[in-house]
């Protein structure tokens, strides 16, 4: 839900914006986060509408563009309103493009860039909107621009590393499952009249086959409903709260994928906090903006008890230390930048670094999940030529 909100700052100033939430206490615990003084809140349903227009995110590479682009053209001298127009006729995303009409035409009423940007939450996301809300305050606009191409470059890096990894197991699965329902479909009903035929007391095995075998031949379509259901169901359960939360844990339990998502985690909350605190943003804002980027719901809820803890007092160092996910190293460097006075330069260095372990990491989860996957494949292929070659020696020995 979008929530149209009005608040005061410490300086007395009247704030307006708009904030993505589930409820208004999200709203509420933001605002307080920044130490602003509550006037109202309630719900945009223009907004809401628009959302429903642009509902589909737009992909990293796309941002990363936008964000050269503009930037390209704002160091040039061009004015944010032309920027606007040139982008949206020159943009390959169709919700891209849909968004900078709406956003041009409220800039053109007199909407700052900003502004503009939250009324279309699913297409420029928090992190952005936050970035781009700090450049036009400092004045630096071009810059902000340029960092945030940059980091939307190597995060567009981060999701390619991720889904090349991925393609072999995939593909190894999908080729396994292919083969298996071949034999049952194709070649396992070719023997089943010699089996009839022979009067002979089958095995478990090839009796257990022959019924999976002939279902999947004249229910098929019942397997299909029963695919597209679990499909569904899956897809429905992720969504909810429980679904998440649920799966987001596994993720950080499961051996072979454990390594590799904490790393990939780490490399966006460092490289995001970096930028984030670069810009001039408040460390509590960075926080709670940087919570939404990891992309884990529990890590997203430990962050919020951190920023909590950060409001009470604590360094940061030791609030991220007892988030109890994130490697040792992280809250050391952290320590280092807090004492240094360079805690941005040390959380872009330290990203740096967990970029290119992601990478080892990814090698290794992919090498690891081959033999095993190999290894199942063979199981249940080898199950399946057995179970057909039983009742054969049994015919052998019959006769003999």
């Amino acid at each position: 839900m979008i929530y149209k909100y009005k608040a005061v700052s410490q300086d007395g100033e009247m704030i307006e914006g708009y904030f993505e939430g589930n409820e208004k206490s999200d709203v509420l615990a933001m605002l307080k986060g920044n130490n602003y003084l509550t006037v109202s809140i309630e719900k945009d349903i223009e907004a809401e509408a628009q959302i429903d227009i642009f509902s589909s995110k737009v992909k990293k590479k796309d941002l990363a563009v936008f964000c050269r682009q503009f930037y390209t053209m704002l160091d040039a001298g061009i004015g944010i309103v032309k920027c606007i127009e040139i982008l949206e006729k020159q943009s390959e995303n169709k919700n891209l493009i849909k968004a900078l009409g709406a956003l041009y035409e409220n800039v053109q009423k007199g909407f700052t860039l900003s502004e503009g940007m939250k009324k279309h939450p699913k297409v420029f996301p928090a992190l952005l909107i936050n970035m781009i809300e700090a450049g036009e305050v400092s004045g630096n606009l071009d810059t902000i621009m340029e960092r945030m191409a940059v980091h939307y470059e190597k995060e567009n890096k981060l999701e390619n590393k991720i889904k090349s990894a991925l393609i072999y197991p995939i593909a190894l699965a999908v080729v396994s499952i292919a083969v298996v329902i071949f034999l049952l479909v194709a070649v396992m009903p070719t023997f089943i009249g010699m089996f009839e035929s022979s009067g002979q007391a089958l095995p478990v095995p090839t009796q257990v086959l022959l019924n999976i075998s002939s279902w999947l031949t004249n229910f098929w379509y019942i397997f299909i409903v029963i695919v597209i259901g679990m499909i569904a169901g899956f897809a429905t359960f992720k969504q909810t709260p429980i679904g998440r939360n649920f799966l987001d844990t596994l993720k950080l339990k499961i051996p072979i994928v454990k390594d590799t998502n904490v790393k990939i985690i780490t490399s966006r909350f460092t490289r995001t906090l970096s930028t984030l605190i670069s810009s001039g943003i408040p460390l509590l804002q960075s926080i709670d903006v940087v919570a939404k980027v990891v992309g884990n719901k529990v890590i997203h809820d430990r962050l919020a008890i951190a920023a909590e803890n950060v409001r009470k007092g604590v360094a940061l160092s030791r609030a991220v230390n007892e988030v109890g996910v994130f490697p040792p190293m992280v809250d050391s460097m952290i320590k280092i930048g807090e004492e240094s006075g360079s805690l941005d330069d040390i959380l872009y260095k330290t990203a740096d670094f967990y970029d290119d372990e992601v990478e080892v990491a990814l090698q290794r989860m992919t090498s690891l999940m081959e033999p095993l996957m190999l290894v199942v494949m063979a199981v249940v292929i080898g199950f399946i030529v057995i179970a057909m070659a039983m009742p054969m020696f049994d015919m052998v020995n019959t006769i003999q």
